[in-house]
């Protein structure tokens, strides 16, 4: 790792002129005399490899470097509510076993909360070696300041290699503010995790609206901390023996205070969730009208399954954005999926490509979709649709 540097005492303005009009992101500019380099930059370096040598220089991280071998495990923090433990917490587990198989590694889970017992035991039947547990009344509600104080705590104490989130609402307030702490990255929503036998994990995320995918490291500082989304992985069949043990941790009372008290919890009507479905019937652009979400909602019905869509019909305000499925809405897993007039864009097929089966209609041939599918029909949906609902409801053709 490392930075650009500007040399101000090489810069004139025939020189700034040409460094600034070789910005292809026009992060370079000259204000008052001065060159400078802005947020813009993508460290591409074409300023330092094509521009007036010795006026932007790349200059190399002279930071030490962390000692690996001195952070070891990888953990999983395990979300959890009133006993219920969040069912991404398995899926990472299921992960962080494949990647500490690599080169010997432990895996750790970091309970915390209050009333444990339950989620300390369960979490035993999913082959880890230790659930560190921080029990204590004043962690019974989420607090995302003190849970960090917490997370510090532990890190401190058991220097884990790898730290791993859920992309939840709680994981996504938690995970970034324990990073922090340790002046360390965090790789926001990924998607696959590889393990070096160095220990630095390869993150991998999709970049610039899903049309790359970015592989990230953080090969200098530990731990290493991630958030993935739920339904991105498998979780592990539930052993019936139990394995592993169990590790009170003593919560520091100086840790104990936080600025935010929890003074009342309204539960809000639960609503099944795309992600949990088994089956899904999702709509894209080529439902031309509004009106026309009947005939879909009408198979959804017969199949028992969750309507879905992708990201023009939220825009058009024909759903609300938890029905939509890629990488701005929901992973989802189903067991089914049936998608009508989709063409299969990057980002849907990053949300849905992990479905157990997938029928595809669209007219056109040559559609993105057909390539992800499990079976195409090449037609309109609107003749294939009836067709389908007639058989469904045991009519003729």
């Amino acid at each position: 790792m490392g930075a650009l540097k500007v040399h101000q005492n090489l810069v004139d303005e025939k020189t700034a002129e040409e460094m600034c009009s070789l910005c292809p992101f026009g992060a370079i500019t000259y204000e008052d005399g001065k060159l400078d380099i802005g947020a813009g930059c993508r460290m591409c370096k074409i300023c330092v490899k094509k521009g007036v040598p010795g006026v932007i220089t790349y200059e190399e991280d002279k930071s030490p470097l962390v000692d690996k071998t001195q952070w070891n495990g990888i953990t999983v923090y395990a979300e959890n509510e009133e006993g219920r433990i969040h069912p991404v917490t398995y899926e990472l587990i299921g992960k962080a076993r494949e990647l500490a198989a690599v080169n010997g590694q432990q895996v750790y889970v970091l309970l915390i909360g209050n009333g444990l017992e339950k989620a300390e035991e369960e979490l035993l039947h999913y082959g880890v070696d230790c659930v560190f547990s921080y029990e204590d009344a004043e962690l019974t509600e989420f607090a995302a300041a003190l849970y960090a104080d917490v997370v510090e705590d532990f890190v401190t104490r058991v220097q884990p290699s790898v730290m791993m989130f859920g992309a939840t609402m709680k994981g996504r307030s938690l995970a970034p503010r324990a990073a922090a702490r340790f002046r360390t990255g965090l790789t926001a929503d990924c998607t696959i995790l590889e393990m070096k036998e160095n220990t630095d994990l390869i993150q991998i995320r999709p970049a610039f609206g899903g049309n790359i995918m970015a592989q990230i490291i953080t090969p200098n500082s530990r731990p290493q901390f991630c958030t993935v989304r739920y339904k991105v992985f498998s979780a592990p069949k539930r052993n019936e023996a139990v394995s592993g043990a169990v590790k009170k941790m003593d919560v520091p009372r100086e840790k104990m205070s936080s600025g935010i008290q929890v003074l009342d919890r309204i539960e809000k009507p639960r609503e099944i969730d795309i992600a949990d479905a088994d089956t899904i019937v999702a709509v894209g652009r080529g439902i031309r009208s509004r009106n026309d979400l009947a005939m879909a909602a009408e198979l959804a019905d017969l199949l028992n399954a969750q309507l879905a869509c992708t990201r023009p019909l939220i825009e058009a305000g024909w759903f609300d954005a938890k029905h939509q499925i890629g990488l701005s809405g929901r992973m989802v897993k189903p067991k089914l999926l049936i998608t009508l007039g989709i063409s299969g864009s990057v980002q849907f097929v990053a949300g849905m490509r992990a479905a157990e089966c997938i029928i595809a209609v669209n007219s056109d041939k040559n559609a993105g979709i057909f390539d992800t599918a499990h079976y195409g029909i090449v037609g309109d949906l609107y003749e294939v649709l009836p067709v389908l609902l007639r058989h469904l409801k045991g009519g003729a053709r």
